[in-house]
């Protein structure tokens, strides 16, 4: 479902984020910052993936869009938001600084959150649950440049789809996911993994990220939900104020266009689906 752009931001209890990759071309900046100036949250958790230091290890990439998401968080903490900043593998190097605050944000290795209906949700990034991430560290980030490749080629493809008149948005990356026999089974497993151990500690849910896939399902007795990213699916995770959670993704005519042409806003949207 579609809705319009709303003037004055949705009040909502919370604001889940995950795997923003700031730092990163592929970033999708300009429709985050269009996506928080649409809501006014008394909490926002970061789950994880936020600033790339990987990427930026490569080469630093920093455009006054990635500053001004950086301050637009700040300034939201210092306004009665609580922050909280759950650091991923990406930037791993903020998990020295776990149960430190930081201009009003606060890091945690991982975070209980009792939503308004007293359901308990373990929030945590979830890379923990990636074997390949965990033990072979060096084809994580083989894969990380693989996934880069595929979100700049997805640029391409949706040029193309233009020129010919083809409406509408068409992932690559995502189809890969859904389509390839491993990435399939490996979100299966993750998801699995992720759920049990949320199930053992006697928890409702799990709020996590990490994979790039949003999702709100039942997994036996535990909600699984995942909040998607910043790069491709343009995807986060709402809570309203009687508990529902509803994964939001954030509707763009800027999907369609190459990295360079990404400068100018355009109409924006959501599409919604409520659990």
């Amino acid at each position: 479902m579609l809705m319009n752009r709303v003037r004055n931001p949705l009040r909502v209890r919370s604001l889940f984020l995950s795997d923003i990759h700031l730092g990163t071309r592929a970033c999708r900046a300009e429709q985050l910052l269009a996506f928080i100036r649409e809501y006014d949250a008394e909490y926002i958790f970061l789950i994880g993936d936020i600033i790339d230091f990987w990427a930026m290890s490569r080469g630093v990439y920093w455009p006054a869009q990635h500053n001004t998401v950086v301050q637009k968080i700040l300034r939201k903490a210092r306004h009665q938001t609580r922050v909280v900043l759950i650091p991923g593998n990406h930037d791993e190097a903020l998990r020295e600084y776990v149960g430190s605050t930081f201009g009003n944000i606060t890091l945690a290795r991982e975070y209980i959150h009792t939503a308004a209906d007293g359901k308990r949700y373990l929030l945590l990034h979830g890379d923990e649950y990636d074997q390949v991430t965990t033990y072979h560290r060096w084809i994580s980030i083989l894969g990380d440049v693989s996934y880069t490749f595929l979100i700049h080629l997805n640029r391409a493809l949706s040029l193309l789809r233009r020129k010919f008149g083809i409406s509408g948005y068409w992932s690559l990356a995502d189809y890969a996911k859904r389509n390839v026999l491993q990435a399939v089974s490996f979100i299966s497993n993750f998801e699995d993994a992720v759920a049990h151990n949320v199930k053992h500690r006697g928890l409702n849910g799990v709020i996590c990220g990490h994979i790039h896939t949003p999702a709100i399902k039942q997994i036996s007795d535990v909600t699984y939900v995942n909040c998607g990213d910043w790069v491709d699916s343009c995807s986060a995770i709402v809570e309203h104020h009687d508990g529902r959670l509803e994964l939001v993704r954030h509707v763009h005519a800027v999907n369609d266009l190459p990295i360079d042409d990404m400068a100018e806003e355009e109409t924006v949207g959501t599409e919604a689906g409520l659990l």
